[in-house]
């Protein structure tokens, strides 16, 4: 069994997004034959750690090898031309924003359910509420802790296992915060590059409402993967996405798809949805702009119950928490997609 075996082998492991075979598309980066020690290692170009697609990815490169007689161990990574050490964040893989045109539509819900359905998973995963002038994580996870300080960098409490930071950390508790653009950037990148977020599979970014400073001082800085864009159906909402869309097209972020929230409400008396808010909105744009649905959350009091008692709903049982683990699945797939995409198209 040599190198040239076993990528002949592995050329019958299909990528499940991009429709051709692992090594033809160049997603095999190295492997490795050591009969010797009865091992081999092959090395996958794959960015989205605890994807479902990405896990089918490596069990079916184990099964393709799964008669060889050798130990076979798997190792991913997406090969970087530009040094890491010299980026912002260069230990975290994957940036995520979240965002929405207007307030009101549950974004930091979406955030925070996808950062602990990630981090539910298996991903190691932070939560960065760059909601400066409304930051409210802190309580929709009831983090007890505060970071604390070694006098040069900030250590972040965690939260189900999410690490986290949040202006409402720095503030006090009703103090609002009165600030103009140059100073939302100073902090912002305070936040950012002081805190000791450690190798992080995802960092999920809970951006405020509109197309603001922060927006722009995160799309500058950060070297994100994607957006995630939350809009209810009404027609009042998807009119306001459509800007979040078109502020990440004009600097050249992936749109990672669209998630609806308040899908619908299920009468508990008498059992039939009522579409308080239309139906069919985030879906719809979605289509329109060539993206992805990444699923649609109903209108549930158990979100905000979840919400208010620090209890994300995506780590309960039921429809609701089973809505939320099909977007951080899609948002995970699709960030894996991203990222794949690049090296097929690179090589």
């Amino acid at each position: 069994m040599n190198d040239a075996a076993v990528r002949e082998r592995l050329r019958t492991v299909q990528d499940p997004d991009l429709g051709d075979d692992v090594v033809s598309l160049g997603l095999v980066n190295d492997v490795d034959v050591n009969e010797a020690a009865e091992e081999v290692h092959v090395s996958l170009a794959l960015g989205a750690p605890f994807s479902p697609h990405e896990s089918a990815i490596a069990a079916d490169v184990r099964e393709a090898l799964s008669d060889v007689d050798l130990e076979v161990s798997l190792s991913a990574s997406i090969p970087d031309p530009v040094d890491r050490s010299e980026q912002v964040l260069p230990d975290v893989e994957n940036v995520i924003a979240v965002a929405s045109g207007k307030g009101g539509v549950g974004k930091s819900t979406m955030a925070v359910n996808l950062a602990a359905g990630l981090a539910a998973l298996g991903a190691r995963v932070g939560l960065f509420d760059a909601d400066v002038y409304g930051p409210n994580v802190p309580r929709m996870v009831a983090a007890e802790d505060r970071p604390e300080t070694d006098g040069d960098t900030i250590v972040p409490p965690e939260a189900y296992g999410v690490r986290l930071m949040s202006m409402d950390f720095l503030t006090g508790e009703d103090d609002p915060v009165i600030w103009r653009g140059p100073m939302v950037h100073k902090i912002i990148t305070q936040l950012v590059e002081d805190v000791q977020w450690g190798d992080l599979d995802y960092l999920v970014l809970d951006l405020p409402p509109g197309t603001g400073d922060t927006q722009l001082t995160i799309l500058q800085t950060l070297p994100l993967s994607g957006a995630v864009i939350v809009t209810t159906p009404q027609d009042v909402a998807l009119d306001d996405a459509v800007k979040g869309l078109r502020m990440f097209g004009k600097h050249d972020t992936n749109v990672l798809g669209i998630a609806e929230n308040m899908a619908g409400f299920r009468c508990p008396d008498c059992g039939s949805v009522h579409d308080i808010f239309g139906s069919g909105g985030g879906a719809a744009l979605a289509e329109e702009n060539d993206l992805p649905f990444l699923g649609g959350v109903p209108l549930d009091p158990d979100v905000r119950a979840g919400g208010d008692d620090g209890a994300p709903v995506v780590l309960a049982e039921g429809d609701t928490a089973d809505a939320f683990k099909i977007v951080v699945e899609n948002v995970a797939n699709n960030t894996g997609l991203v990222r794949r995409r690049e090296v097929a198209t690179d090589r």
